[in-house]
């Protein structure tokens, strides 16, 4: 199942779509969550395009790691628990979590889906067989990047409950989210989220892992500047106006 050079194929796809996507994302808001609208053709139900279009991170991720020559070294193990405990509950938890979705367009879950097998398939055979990870456990890049992907992780998820709590059943609209990292930044969920696949590619120390934390930030920072204005125009002065875009202090 896994293939160096295909491999190969998959990390520098994401690489080559990392500025293409930085470049459409910067005049073109995808159209899904409070930016849906019309004209983008077929649509699905939230949820079942948000389990459709994560579902390669967890199911093909699994099999080709557990299908390498090295699946179940030590090292390896710790990397491929980040990555699972992030998606799991990314595509399985988080959809059912909310209280209502809006539809999605059949393209944008395709376009993600098409992503996540590249990226599941680059960074799986990478960890499962072609990376060398023998007397990893001892090396610092190891932890300091585990203990960036779990603080970010503990951003995302407290920003995605805040989200998620700031309507009751029955009620409809958009309210200003607050505390943990929403006091510094608009989009704390995504912060969170970069931190995390920093941390992780860090840990991973691999072409794979970065070219995953390039091709996040290439789809989060512009979505990141979108939401902010959305914001500010929605709310006007009653926003935080210390609030930064995606960069606590900086941006």
């Amino acid at each position: 199942m896994i293939d160096p050079v295909w491999q190969q194929y998959a990390v520098w796809a994401i690489l080559a779509l990392t500025p293409i996507t930085v470049l459409a994302l910067v005049f073109i808001s995808a159209p899904y969550g409070r930016h849906g609208r019309a004209g983008w053709g077929p649509t699905l139900p939230g949820r079942l395009g948000w389990v459709l279009m994560e579902s390669p991170a967890v199911l093909l991720f699994g099999a080709v790691y557990a299908s390498g020559a090295h699946a179940g070294e030590p090292a390896t193990l710790l990397l491929v628990a980040a990555w699972l405990f992030h998606y799991i509950h990314r595509t399985f938890i988080f959809p059912f979590r909310l209280a209502s979705t809006k539809p999605m367009p059949a393209l944008v879950a395709l376009l993600a889906f098409v992503f996540q097998l590249l990226n599941s398939y680059g960074n799986a055979a990478w960890l499962g067989e072609l990376g060398d990870y023998s007397g990893w456990l001892a090396d610092p890049r190891l932890w300091v990047g585990l203990a960036l992907f779990v603080a970010g992780e503990v951003v995302n998820l407290h920003a995605d409950t805040v989200l998620i709590g700031l309507r009751k059943p029955g009620e409809t609209g958009y309210k200003i989210p607050e505390g943990g990292a929403y006091r510094y930044v608009t989009n704390a969920n995504y912060f969170g989220e970069l931190v995390a696949w920093t941390g992780f590619a860090i840990a991973s120390w691999s072409l794979a892992g970065l070219a995953f934390a390039l091709y996040t930030a290439a789809n989060l920072v512009p979505r990141a500047a979108t939401n902010h204005q959305w914001y500010l125009d929605k709310f006007g002065e009653a926003y935080p106006p210390e609030r930064r875009r995606l960069i606590p202090y900086l941006w």
